[in-house]
């Protein structure tokens, strides 16, 4: 593991009744998700990557270089990091301009792969209607849009989000989600998100790191993570896996498009596409069903050969089960939800080959790369 494109951090430390401790390595490129319910410790990680916190028993290093290890310890203000809160802290005396050039003065000059100046920055998060206007003129999505904006313009390294949409209504969070999508794929900025909302994390994440009780239970790509039977997410009612696809075909006259994944494609309605643009998919184990034989006439347009790879049970009186696509279920994994009864009538097992009834695949955004 080369330790210039990665983030490594080890952080231990009791706080009142609540002891942390997390340790984890993750990608310099993406966006990290760090997920748990409320009080497992997201917040108090990110603190620490900062510099906000400092435990005696710390280490965090990004791209090799350790702000954090030993004795030694780089203060907040000298580390690269754009830093995003729950509430955006605008300077009321100030207009949008005034706050988005709050942190930029002297910076060193751009250089290339830096995040964009501020025209671009301006442009990526639509705000140029917004720059003469005080902040108490602004909704609360554009609020937070430009405190996105002014941590951007600090030219960081790395850019930390605590929960930048949970003060929001669900309409404002809808009106800033595509600006952060827009944001992940228009730079190359790493960025460690924390949220506690799974909409948000299928939407942004690229890697996800799963917390419960100050400790971490994994991390690792998304997708691989929600399709783990021995991790929580599994279990919950609202189980998906996503998956990364590239369009293969597309018909306008029935709005459909094809997106081929490893081990197979699946059908999904579109308004327009074009083959070879790539798009992100959630699959549902509540929307997958199960059968020994394929399908002879059935209004379900995604029908595919799978294996299943385990079977975990879940609920009371429900099994879980982990499929694989393809051919022996070399493929993508996706998760399939069925009653025991169903199992038992079938007498499904691991290592069976049968047919998965996707009833519908969730389009989450599109990727630009």
């Amino acid at each position: 593991m080369n330790p210039s494109s990665f983030i490594s951090v080890a952080f231990r430390g009791v706080f009142g009744g609540f002891v942390l401790d997390a340790a984890f390595t993750t990608p310099t490129h993406g966006v990290t998700a760090l997920f748990g319910p409320s009080g497992c410790g997201k917040t108090t990680v990110l603190r620490c990557i900062a510099g906000l916190q400092r435990l005696a028993d710390g280490y965090c290093a990004v791209n090799g270089d350790v702000w954090h290890g030993g004795r030694s310890f780089r203060p907040v203000h000298q580390r690269p990091i754009g830093y995003v809160f729950q509430e955006p802290g605008l300077f009321p005396h100030l207009t949008v301009t005034g706050n988005l050039l709050y942190g930029a003065p002297g910076r060193s000059p751009l250089r290339p792969g830096d995040p964009a100046g501020f025209d671009e920055v301006v442009a990526l998060l639509g705000l140029e209607k917004l720059l003469d206007r005080a902040p108490r003129k602004l909704s609360g999505g554009e609020r937070q849009r430009v405190a996105i904006g002014r941590a951007l313009l600090s030219r960081p390294q790395l850019l930390l989000m605590d929960e930048p949409l949970s003060a929001l209504d669900p309409q404002a969070r809808d009106e800033v989600l595509p600006f952060l999508r827009r944001l992940h794929d228009s730079l190359s900025l790493p960025f460690i998100y924390v949220s506690h909302d799974m909409r948000e994390i299928e939407q942004l994440a690229d890697h996800l790191v799963l917390m419960r009780a100050g400790r971490v239970l994994a991390a690792g790509p998304l997708g691989e993570l929600q399709g783990d039977p021995a991790l929580p997410l599994a279990s919950r009612r609202d189980a998906a896996v996503t998956l990364d696809a590239v369009v293969s075909a597309y018909d306008p006259a029935y709005g459909i498009a094809m997106l081929a994944v490893d081990g197979g494609c699946f059908t999904a309605p579109m308004r327009r596409s074009v083959v070879g643009g790539r798009r992100r998919i959630t699959v549902a184990a509540g929307d997958v069903s199960l059968a020994r034989e394929a399908p002879r006439a059935t209004t379900v347009l995604n029908t595919l050969p799978v294996r299943i790879l385990s079977a975990t049970p879940a609920a009371e009186h429900e099994i879980v089960a982990v499929l694989g696509l393809g051919p022996a279920g070399a493929g993508s994994r996706i998760l399939a939800r069925v009653t025991r009864l169903s199992w038992e009538n079938l007498r499904l097992a691991e290592g069976n080959e049968l047919y998965a009834q996707i009833k519908s695949v969730a389009l989450v955004r599109e990727c630009a790369k």
